[in-house]
This record gives structure tokens, sequence and C-alpha cells, in this order.
């Protein structure tokens, strides 16, 4: 098993805690980790574009000439797809892009990610994120003493309220549960950063 140095709030080494080979030391596997960023922007889509058919556009209810002896072609209504202000044909409908893929694949597409980042040195195992207030402030300190130069994912319980109030409004920092934790927000941001006992709950839900 791999370890990894625990740091306090001040970032310094406090003790080493143990990762599990099976979650943070796979060997990278780009198709699967394709795969399950490929489903994950899918299921954001809306799917609420749409057109209007011949059938939805206001009007049309007359037809406009006779059939016969006008020396016009034939026409049936003037909400034709033909005419200007017509319906249109085959256009955008509504309808739902998301899919799946199996769980196999998208756990093993979470472990590829999390080893990539414990490899490139840029995951930190922080001991308890107990905030003193829950203000912008406050985390942005906290991102300064981590050293975190770009955009960072914070993994901790749900019950830490302090802290998820206050990175909201941060543009650098996004706060999230070991259960909503995807593929697509640890490739997004650069660092990544996991409370002590996130670590086991990480292990437990994407553990081979």
């Amino acid at each position: 098993m791999a370890s990894i140095e625990v740091r306090n709030l001040d970032n310094q080494r406090v003790a080493d805690v143990s990762l599990d080979d099976g979650v943070f030391g796979v060997k990278p596997n780009k198709s699967v980790v394709y795969e399950e960023v490929r489903r994950f922007l899918a299921s954001l889509r809306a799917g609420t574009h749409a057109t209007k058919t011949r059938s939805l556009v206001s009007g049309g209810g007359k037809k406009p000439w006779k059939q016969k002896g006008t020396g016009r072609a034939r026409a049936g209504s003037s909400r034709s797809p033909l005419w200007r202000g017509g319906g249109t044909v085959h256009g955008p409908q509504p309808r739902d892009y998301s899919y799946d893929i199996p769980k196999k694949v998208k756990k093993q597409a979470m472990r590829v990610v999390l080893s990539d980042k414990l490899s490139q040195s840029l995951l930190t195992v922080v001991d308890a994120i107990d905030l003193k207030e829950a203000k912008t402030k406050v985390v942005e300190g906290l991102v300064q003493t981590l050293e975190v130069k770009r955009n960072v994912l914070v993994v901790d319980s749900a019950q830490n309220e302090k802290l998820r109030r206050a990175a909201r409004n941060h543009p650098r920092v996004k706060v999230v549960t070991p259960s909503s934790l995807n593929v697509y927000d640890i490739l997004r941001f650069d660092r990544l950063i996991l409370s002590r006992a996130s670590v086991d709950q990480i292990t437990e839900i994407f553990k081979p």
C-alpha cells in the first residue's frame, strides 16, 4: 500500500495514512475515463431545445386557394414547411441525452483519476477541516496555507456545514461529499484535498 502524509490546517505533517492500491494505485486507462466523462456531460444536457412542426404553428387552417383552376401549385395550408412562416421539418425536439454505462467502468474511471492525482503529487490529505468561521476569507487563508496555486476540489463529509458555506462564494474552491465525487470535477480542478475521514469513505465506495 502507498502512504501519504496527513497535514493539518497549518500545512504541518501530523501523521501518515495508508492508501488502498486498489483505489489509489491503478494503472492509467484513458478509455474508461473518456467513457465516464462523456456520460457525465451528457447527463448535464437539458435537452429542452424545440422547433415547431406544422401542427404547432398557429394559423393555416384555411386552404389558401381552390385546388384547381388558378394555375398555381396546389396548396392546403399556409403553414406548410415549404412556406415562409411554416413549420420546421425534422427540427430538434426535447429529448433526454443521458445514458448509462456499466458500474464497473464508472468505478474504474474514478480509481484511475484518483491514482493519477496521487502520482502527480496533486492530492493532499488533511487531518480535519474545522473552520472557526463560515467565511470566504477563512477558506482563502486555508488555500494559501496549503499552497494551492490554481483551483482546488475539497472532499469532506456533508456534516461540515461551515466549510460548505464558506467555500460557496470562492471562485477557485468547490466542496463535495465523497458520495457526490465525480471524475469530471477531479479532472477539472488542479488540486484535490481530502479530509482523513473522506479517504476511508472513498475507499469503501470505490474499492474493487
